[in-house]
Parts: C-alpha cells; structure tokens; sequence
C-alpha cells in the first residue's frame, strides 16, 4: 500500500473560505427575510420583489438573471473538479459520484413515495439539492476536527450534486419550450465552444457577450435560463495546471467567488425567504409534499449517500480515503440534508403561481436545512476526527493500491 500526501489547492482554499463566509451571511439574511416578512413591513417587503421592471419581477431578475452568474461559478467549480481537482482522478471521483447518486435517488424516491399522483408530485428535485456554502460552513466551523479529505468528499459530492440539480431543472421544469429560441441558444454555445478549441480564443469579451446573447435565448426558450450559466462555464478556456493563475477559467472563477457569495446568494436568500409563518405553520409542515421534503432531506440524504458509498466500497469500486471512516460519511450525508438554495430555486419552478404550496415547501427546506446542519455539526463534533494521522489541516492521505 502507498500513501499519497496531497496538498489542497489555492483554487479549493480560496473557494471554500468565500463559501464559509457566504454560509454565515445566508443565515442573516434569512433570518432578516423571515422577520420583516412577518412584521408591519411585511406586505410591502414582499410587494418589492414582484414589482416589474423591463418585463420581469425583482424576483424573476434574482432568479433568472443573478442566479444565471451562481449557476456560471457552479460551472466552472465543476470544470476544476474535472481537470486537476478530486473528479480529475476516476477511481477517485467514484466516491463522490456513487454517494451523489444516493442523496439525489433516494430523497426523490421518499417524496415521490408520500406524493406520487398528486398535485405536489412534481416536488420530487426539492429534496435532491445539498447546499454547498451552508454544508461547508458547518465544516468550517469544525475546523481542524474533522479530516482535510471531508472537506474535499462533501466539495465534490455537492458539485455532483448540482450537476444533477441542473439536469432535472432542464428536463422537468421546462414548461412552454420553443424550439427555435433554444436552436439559437445552443447554436451561441458550439460557436463558443469552436472559439474556444480551434480558434484558441483566450480574451473573455467574447464568451461573455456570448453567454449574454445566449442567456437571453434560453430565457425566451422556455429552458430556465440559468442553465446558460452552467453552458458558458464550458467555453470558457480553461488550464489543466492546477492553480495557472493564467487560465481564464481560473481568473474568471476566482472573480466571481466574492460577488455571488456576498452578494447573488444574500439577495437570493432575502427574495426567497420571505415565508410567512401563520397560525396554522405545524399543519403546514404535516402536508405529505412537506413531509416528503423534510425526510427527503433528513433521512434520505444521510441514508442514500452513506449507502450507495458503502455499496461502492464493499464491491471495490472504490476506497475511502485512509483518514475518513463510516461516521464521516455518515457525517457527510447529514450535511448533504441542508438543501436550502438548490431547494428553495427548484421550489420556485415546481410550484409556480401556487403562492400557498411554495410557501410551505420554503418552510419545510429551512426546519430540515437548519435540523440537518445542527445534527451533521454535533455528530462531526462528536465523531469527526480523523481515522489516520492528519496533522496538516491542508493535506490528505489516500490508499492509491489499485482495487
């Protein structure tokens, strides 16, 4: 057995410090959110979002125009994963990929289950999401209790995470689809993609006006729009040397790490969360979409995540990393259950125009987000140290031997 140490790069530290922070913001945010709405200055708070203004609501603009930019940063975090981060290696990127496939299955599963045949059936994505900036932030809080590779397995399962998020926002929340808007906008992306890989383009005007002409299309396709974030994230060229500060893939992403995690993630959260708790909340939670959300989240994750892992690992698969054992992963699939943003955006698109079902959904995200947070922390806290000698926070060790 060999032992390879390595060193977490400039890119991950960067990324995951903007997403502890970004983590710590959103709760302020929501917690403001929720208490004006509830407030005197309520009906006019949430009177502000639906204001229009040139064809849209402030809502539809945070929605579909600022989150196009978070779905972009998404994009190209995933690129990075793929090139030199923990998706770059395959027998590596197996773990994450098999665990994502258990948090998205299995809550989809539990939800479909309490409401297949329903009205709220098409609630089933809204469990699915793991909220990268709140996961990350309860392991940053942990610090260096937890072991360096955790940090790396929850990146690249909520990455994977999103990926799968996106899909299920292309297929199944498209509602009027036009075919010639999307051929335009897709006609925009192999144009880039061309610039890109023959012509050697690395000057970013023309991605970006690119990726505006075809967020625009999609916007009028009927696809969400923000799918044109995760599109333009792949034009953009990017370096296979880890950390080439060169790379437009790599400026770019580091750009954007502050706007969206201090400012595009806040104004989603305080557009979004403007839940009204009335005297009927407790009912609102015993609904059977409610409830598929809640255990969706709770159990569904931690259960799918650790089992399709164990599954994966029993079979040799895959390995787990030398200094991580059971009751990280476990540990892990908790965190997976803060659904919180991915969950509260595909919340918006199931249930549009039914004010009173997305209400009660956006409260049954935030119990078992915060629930799910509260439990990953302690139980992390309580058995989140490292399986293998780990002294150097920045540093992992995995089993290289092959399978």
């Amino acid at each position: 057995m060999s032992v390879v140490r390595r060193k977490l790069s400039k890119s991950f530290q960067a990324f995951f410090r903007s997403e502890r922070s970004s983590g710590i913001l959103l709760i302020v945010c929501t917690l403001a959110s929720l208490v004006i709405t509830n407030s005197t200055l309520g009906a006019s708070y949430l009177g502000f979002w639906q204001s229009y203004y040139g064809g849209l609501s402030v809502e539809h603009w945070v929605n579909d125009g600022l989150m196009a930019i978070f779905f972009l940063l998404i994009g190209l975090e995933l690129e990075r994963e793929l090139y030199n981060g923990e998706l770059s290696n395959f027998k590596n990127a197996l773990l994450p990929i098999f665990a994502a496939l258990g948090g998205v299955a299995v809550p989809a599963l539990i939800h479909f289950t309490l409401n297949r045949g329903t009205d709220t059936q098409a609630g089933l994505g809204i469990p699915m999401a793991t909220d990268i900036a709140f996961a990350l932030g309860v392991l940053a809080i942990l610090g260096s209790r937890v072991p360096a590779s955790l940090k790396i397995f929850l990146t690249a399962l909520a990455v994977i995470d999103d990926l799968f998020a996106i899909i299920v926002i292309a297929i199944f929340y498209t509602a009027k689809l036009s075919m010639l808007y999307l051929a335009g906008s897709l006609a925009i992306f192999v144009m880039l993609l061309i610039l890109r890989r023959y012509f050697r383009v690395v000057q970013m005007t023309p991605y970006l006006l690119g990726g505006v002409l075809m967020w625009f299309l999609m916007l009028k396709s009927g696809v969400h729009a923000t799918i044109a974030g995760v599109l333009l994230a792949f034009t953009i060229p990017f370096s296979a040397k880890e950390d080439d500060e060169d790379s437009p893939s790599h400026k770019l992403e580091h750009f954007l790490h502050r706007p969206v995690a201090f400012f595009i993630l806040p104004i989603f959260a305080l557009a979004n969360t403007g839940i009204i708790i009335g005297a009927d909340w407790y009912h609102s939670l015993s609904t059977a979409n409610s409830s598929g959300i809640i255990f969706g989240l709770l159990a569904g994750k931690p259960v799918g995540i650790t089992l399709l892992s164990f599954i994966a690992v029993t079979f040799g698969i895959c390995r787990l990393p030398l200094d991580l054992n059971w009751k990280h992963i476990f540990g892990a699939g908790l965190l997976g259950g803060i659904g919180f943003t991915m969950s509260i955006f595909i919340t918006n698109l199931a249930f549009t125009g039914n004010a009173s079902v997305i209400n009660a959904s956006k409260m049954a995200i935030l119990f078992a987000s915060l629930t799910a947070g509260t439990i990953g922390f302690l139980w992390l806290k309580l058995f989140g140290q490292p399986e293998d000698s780990d002294e150097d926070v920045d540093a992992m060790d995995f089993d290289m031997t092959d399978a």
